[in-house]
């Protein structure tokens, strides 16, 4: 069983950061792509940053680069999000997310029903 805690979202002005982690858990756990996604309110998810594991390529949508950035600690088994320069347009439900079966395609388009496996989510909230 994967199981994906994500942690560190809140309430920034916009201009600041935050960093988000997403924790995940399952001895067994070795996924080929993990990533982040958001949902606005009344939006549709959309993907934020997403990394194909075995070969360490980072994608990130077009409107978080340069200011975001998505990384991970093997060894903790933890993902990170940095995010900088926020805007009131990253207002959203953030999710930490993660797929058996990746590929330079799947990693790129960041389609969310590619990941099997998802967290529950850290609200950010930026004000203007």
């Amino acid at each position: 069983q994967v199981h994906l805690v994500e942690s560190g979202g809140g309430s920034v002005q916009a201009g600041g950061s935050l960093r988000l982690s997403c924790a995940a858990s399952g001895s067994t756990f070795r996924p080929a792509c993990i990533g982040w996604f958001r949902q606005g309110s009344g939006k549709e998810r959309e993907g934020v940053a997403t990394i194909y594991v075995p070969p360490g390529y980072t994608y990130y949508a077009d409107s978080v680069k340069g200011r975001f950035t998505i990384s991970r600690d093997s060894t903790k088994n933890t993902l990170y999000l940095q995010m900088n320069s926020l805007k009131p347009d990253d207002t959203a439900m953030y999710y930490c997310a993660a797929a058996v079966y990746c590929s330079t395609e799947i990693a790129s388009r960041q389609w969310a029903p590619s990941f099997q496996h998802w967290g529950q989510g850290t609200q950010v909230t930026v004000s203007s």
